[in-house]
Formats: C-alpha cells, structure tokens, sequence
C-alpha cells in the first residue's frame, strides 16, 4: 500500500493535485488506515495516471469524470469533440498573437492590413509624420463606420500613390502645416494645392477628388480629429477656400455666391 507522496511521485504528479482531484471527485479517497493515513494501492495509480494524462490533453475537469466512466464510443466521440474545442482556442491565440506582434510593430489592432500598409507606404515616401498620424486616426474612424468600403477606398489610394504628382501633393502639405499661419510661404503653398486639386478634378473629374462618399455630420466628426491632430489645417482650409475648394476629410468645390 501506498502513502498520498508515494501515489503522486509513481503518477508524477503533486501531493496538492492529488488532494485537488479528490476534492473535485475524480480520485476517490481511500479508507484510513489505523493512524489515520490515506493507504493507496496500484489502482489508484493507474487511475490517477489516467487522470493526468487527460488533463495535461487540456481536457477540462469538469468533463474528466464522464471519460473515465465511458464506454469506447463515448470516449471517442467526447475525445473528438474536445479535440475541436482545443483546435478553435489555438486558432483564437494564433489570432490574439499576430495582433499582439501587430501592435509591437507600431501598427494597431482597429486598422485592417491594407490600411497599415497605405500608411507604411506613406512613411517610406516620405510624407510628413503628422500628416501620416491624422490619416491613422481617420481611417481608423472609416474603417469602423463603413468596414466594407475600406477596399474600394484602398484601391482608389493605390492608383494615388502610384502618381507622383499625388506625392508632391503631400509633401507640399506637410510644408504648409509647418508654416505659421501669417507666413507668406504658407499662401504659395496654399495656391500650389489649389491649383493640383483644380487640375486634378478637370482631368479625372470632381468625384475623383470627392471620393469620400459618407453622411455630414460624420465628415464633421472626421475633421476634427484632424484639426486638433493638426491646428494648422484650420488656416490652411480657409487659404484654399478663397481659392474655391472647401473641407479636409471631403474636399469639394465652394458653392458659388448667389
């Protein structure tokens, strides 16, 4: 016969664990001997084997009880159904670990993939940072309004930044949000901006450049994360209004006086 240390070192386990499985009733207690000690025999080593064996398989507790009492096909089926619970939850942690190695990147977890890559792309031709960060937290906005549209608005991005003309559009914007906002360079850059927006929409049409197809007041919500990411983009909108294009997150024409 056996003491509780024996038991757990022939099974390779814990005395605490044994003591565990005996309150949660998978291992029965056995009787007392006249000192009052637990005796165990080679049973109990099997079973308690067993035990451990389903565990360490990360079959819950809970469900321990009803394997050991089932029959082959109850085993098996029951087998086959944890095995499909443990498939899903390591799929969920694969999941949960390329997000988590997606936010160590510096990228975050409310931006799908082809967005990350616009903005990476963005970065590695050299467009200013700020301006890369309000893009950042528009697209997260976007991307949580409208999940679907974000393809279609990636594709018409692409074909942008495949343009250098489109280029230089950014980096003369970034050289206007670093201007202060009496410079008189800021207003040559004002009319520069113009001037490639008025190009670009009598070349590809005014629905090219109003590509941003979503309601007033979440445009206005869109805004101003940007102007307080970028108080400069205040004065610069009201420099390319006199040159007859309003708005930041969905530029369009100023409306003629009547």
């Amino acid at each position: 016969m056996l003491t509780i240390g024996e038991l757990a070192s022939y099974a390779g386990v814990t005395v605490r664990a044994v003591r565990h499985y005996h309150a949660k009733g998978l291992l029965p207690e056995p009787e007392r001997d006249a000192l009052g000690y637990r005796r165990y025999d080679a049973g109990a080593v099997v079973e308690l084997i067993r035990i451990r064996t389903l565990a360490e398989s990360g079959v819950p507790l809970a469900r321990i009880r009803e394997l050991l009492r089932a029959d082959e096909e109850e085993f098996a089926s029951a087998l086959a159904d944890i095995d499909r619970r443990l498939r899903e939850e390591i799929r969920q942690r694969r999941r949960h670990r390329e997000r988590l190695a997606r936010l160590a990147a510096g990228d975050s977890l409310a931006l799908p993939p082809v967005v990350v890559a616009y903005l990476d792309r963005l970065r590695a031709l050299g467009v200013d940072e700020r301006i890369v960060q309000a893009e950042h937290d528009g697209w997260i906005l976007l991307a949580a309004h409208s999940p679907g549209r974000v393809p279609e608005w990636m594709a018409r991005k692409r074909e942008q930044l495949g343009d250098p003309k489109f280029i230089d559009f950014f980096r003369t914007l970034g050289e206007a949000l670093a201007q202060p906002g009496d410079s008189p360079r800021l207003v040559e850059l004002a009319d520069r901006l113009a001037a490639y927006i008025t190009r670009l929409a009598a070349e590809k049409g005014e629905d090219y450049v109003d590509d941003l197809d979503v309601e007033p007041p979440f445009v206005r919500l869109m805004d101003s994360l940007a102007f307080d990411a970028l108080p400069p983009a205040r004065r610069l909108i009201e420099l390319l209004r006199r040159r007859g294009w309003d708005g930041w997150s969905k530029l369009g024409r100023v409306p003629p006086a009547r």
